[in-house]
């Protein structure tokens, strides 16, 4: 397995060519997608893919859109995350997740490794996202 949990570097010069907003009036959509433990996403992965994502009952493919928490800054961070999210009712397996930008190529923004594969059967399978702060938001700039 090749997943990393990480920003992919095409986000970041992607947040720096003003191509992606964070802010409370973005008219952007973000999502995330769930995959097997045989996908190959980290750092260099640049768009959303369906090689390896997850299938099953309850998934649909390209995932949950997400709800943003709004860019904002904490200590000497800039900070942003997002609302749980959940699949109900669901029959799945997924090892890691990609968040991405919904529309124009998908463009990646964070892998999620979650460090062994998460099963569902008939239950909820839900991304619990980290506190917003300094140190824990998912995606931060120091």
């Amino acid at each position: 397995m090749a997943t990393k949990q990480t920003m992919c570097t095409s986000f970041k010069k992607a947040v720096f060519d003003g191509e992606m907003d964070f802010s409370a009036n973005t008219t952007q959509t973000f999502k995330i997608a769930l995959y097997t433990s045989s996908a190959n996403i980290n750092e260099t992965t640049t768009a959303y893919s369906t090689s390896n994502e997850v299938v099953g009952t309850g998934y649909t493919a390209g995932g949950n859109t997400l709800t943003l928490v709004p860019a904002a800054t904490a200590g000497t961070s800039c900070i942003v995350s997002f609302v749980d999210t959940v699949w109900n009712t669901s029959n799945i397996t997924a090892r890691s997740a990609l968040i991405y930008k919904s529309g124009g190529g998908d463009p990646a923004v964070a892998v999620l490794d979650f460090g062994a594969d998460y099963s569902t059967s008939g239950g909820n399978f839900t991304v619990d996202f980290p506190p917003v702060t300094e140190t824990t938001a998912v995606i931060r700039f120091s």
